[in-house]
């Protein structure tokens, strides 16, 4: 991946600022929001991979753009069930928006992507940080967090960007 930022270790608000800076790359559409995604070797301060809101064809979202990038699934083969066998033991992600719990027909909601990281000797991705919990415009309630929470993985909320993640996110909620 070129072109990285250097951020300093445990920076978890200009983590948040980069993935809002990917969540500005996707085009604003009135049918999903605009989020950004950065997947982290934290133990390394490494960036691993990358992903916005349809960065990738299909209906695709930030976090499964991350991760299958990361995985490289077209290339190498990889299912997101494998990723235990590839991610680092200290993966952390970074997503503007709640992962999603529900999709619609044929996609795997973000939350069950990052639920399949968990079967492994490294227990995948265990701490997923949280611009903002996904406001109600398409799912009523998402439980995503909760869902994460009672798979033993830690939710934090990063502060201090929560007006900007909004905007940007729903920006082509305002198109016509």
């Amino acid at each position: 991946m070129d072109n990285l930022p250097h951020i300093a270790p445990l920076d978890h608000l200009e983590y948040m600022r980069y993935a809002l800076s990917l969540a500005r790359r996707s085009p604003p559409k009135p049918w999903n929001f605009r989020v950004g995604a950065v997947l982290v070797d934290e133990a390394a301060n490494r960036i691993l991979s990358t992903g916005y809101t349809l960065e990738l064809p299909g209906n695709t979202h930030a976090e499964q753009c991350a991760l299958q990038k990361y995985f490289g699934a077209d290339a190498a083969g990889l299912t997101d069930e494998q990723a235990d066998t590839v991610l680092p033991p200290h993966t952390v992600l970074y997503t503007t928006i709640e992962p999603c719990q529900s999709r619609s027909a044929g996609n795997v909601p973000c939350v069950d992507r990052i639920l399949a990281t968990q079967s492994g000797i490294h227990r995948g991705i265990q701490t997923v940080y949280i611009g903002v919990k996904e406001p109600d415009t398409f799912v009523a309630a998402n439980a995503g967090q909760s869902k994460l929470e009672q798979a033993g993985i830690v939710c934090m909320h990063v502060s201090g960007l929560e007006e900007e993640i909004l905007q940007t996110a729903t920006e082509g909620h305002r198109m016509s």
